[in-house]
């Protein structure tokens, strides 16, 4: 499958000059199988840029939600397909005990917030509360899990044949715990990286701004690599950066970790394109 980033800044979009090179929208992850089944992770505000590539005649879409905070959904308005063409979006996204994701979504996509409503959208948009247990889209095989962050918040791994990618793009897994990486049970979304070809995780903060920030739902670069290192991944993508992270300063952040992991690190931007 082909992995291409899309959007890989985190809490607020912020496309400025300085951050030119690893982009400003937020979270959005386009996966195509072999077969062409389609599967974007996060609404984002790339996800813009991304409807513009799908073709009218795209037969099925799935957009899986990891939640609904508002930089992970702010470019749900403006996917083209919703507006184009005959096939099928399925939107899937963290269960609730208070609401389902129709009522939830529907506070954003409403006014005053947003001037079209969730339900002008028909019929072809089909909601689902994400899987429990494996599913299968397409030819691509989908597990889902919940995952240490604020509100309800899952985790996606997503394989084709014996190739995996895991997405964990908002995630606090050292929350709590008095040394980190703990063991695989105590771990926050272990199960879904365990081995995975490619992971690409929250790194947000240094470790400095970590220690004024715990408790707010996101890892330091350190602490993804020993995420990495413990779940015994291939390959670790950054993503989730900083708003105020601009390119030189996650130029050096990711210089600093030369040498100190062996875990192959690579960090996210947008228009990267991977092959898992």
């Amino acid at each position: 499958m082909k992995v291409t980033l899309w959007g890989t800044r985190g809490s607020l979009p912020s496309c400025a000059p300085e951050t030119m090179r690893y982009g400003g929208n937020t979270a959005c992850v386009e996966v195509r199988a072999d077969d062409g089944t389609l599967i974007v992770l996060d609404a984002g505000s790339g996800i813009r840029r991304l409807g513009e590539t799908v073709s009218a005649d795209a037969p099925r879409i799935d957009i899986l939600l990891t939640h609904l905070h508002m930089d992970h959904i702010q470019g749900l308005g403006f996917f083209a397909p919703f507006f184009r063409g005959t096939g099928e979006v399925h939107i899937w996204g963290p269960p609730s005990t208070t609401a389902d994701l129709r009522t939830r979504l529907g506070r954003y996509l409403s006014p005053p917030l947003f001037p079209v409503r969730l339900r002008d959208l028909g019929p072809r948009v089909v909601l689902h509360d994400s899987m429990q247990g494996p599913a299968r889209i397409g030819s691509l095989t989908v597990e889902s899990a919940l995952v240490v962050h604020p509100g309800p918040t899952v985790g996606y791994r997503i394989s084709e044949g014996l190739r995996s990618l895991a997405y964990l793009p908002d995630h606090e897994p050292a929350l709590g715990a008095r040394r980190f990486p703990d063991s695989n049970r105590w771990t926050s979304g272990f199960d879904l990286a365990a081995r995975a070809d490619i992971l690409i995780h929250d790194a947000q903060y240094t470790s400095d701004e970590y220690r004024s920030r715990s408790g707010w739902g996101h890892s330091s670069l350190e602490q993804v690599a020993a995420f990495a290192e413990a779940t015994l991944v291939d390959r670790l993508v950054t993503f989730h950066h900083d708003p105020s992270h601009d390119d030189a300063t996650l130029d050096l952040l990711h210089a600093s970790m030369a040498g100190r992991s062996p875990i192959k690190i690579e960090p996210g931007r947008e228009g990267l394109s991977l092959t898992v």
